[in-house]
C-alpha cells in the first residue's frame, strides 16, 4: 500500500503518544502525574526539540522525508508558532514512516530518544 505524508504524520502522532504513555505507566500510577508527564512530551515544542537532538543521526533518505514533512500543509491554531509545528509534524512523519516501513529503525530511534529525554 502507498502512504502519503499525511498518513505518516497521522500514525506517527499515535505511535509517539503510545511510546510516551508506555514509559509513563512504569513511572507512576497517579492519573494527574500521568497526564502531566505525557503532555510534557506530546506537544509540538517537545517534538521539535527532540527532532533537533536526533537529526544528525538521520540518513539522507530520512532527511528528505523529514524536509518534505516539514513542508506539509497543516492547519494550526493562530496562536501557535508555524515553524515549531512544521518541525513537530516532520517528526511525526518520520515516526509514522518508520512504524509502517522499518520497525527496526523505529525501535533504534525510540531507544535513542528514551536515553536523551529525562522522563519523570
Amino acid at each position: 500500500m502507498n502512504y502519503n505524508l499525511k498518513h505518516y504524520a497521522y500514525i506517527g502522532d499515535c505511535v509517539w503518544e503510545l511510546f510516551i504513555r508506555e514509559i509513563i505507566i512504569t513511572k507512576t500510577q497517579k492519573q494527574d502525574l500521568m497526564h502531566k508527564y505525557s503532555t510534557k512530551f506530546v506537544n509540538a515544542q517537545a517534538q521539535a526539540d527532540i527532532l533537533e537532538k536526533i537529526i544528525e543521526d538521520l540518513s539522507q533518505e530520512e532527511l528528505e522525508i523529514q524536509k518534505r514533512g516539514r513542508n506539509l500543509k497543516i492547519t494550526i491554531n493562530k496562536k501557535s508558532n508555524p515553524k515549531i509545528h512544521a518541525l513537530a509534524t516532520s517528526f511525526e512523519v518520520l515516526i509514522g514512516y518508520w512504524h509502517l516501513n522499518n520497525k527496526e529503525r523505529l525501535n533504534e530511534i525510540l531507544e535513542k530518544i528514551k536515553n536523551l529525554i529525562n522522563l519523570v
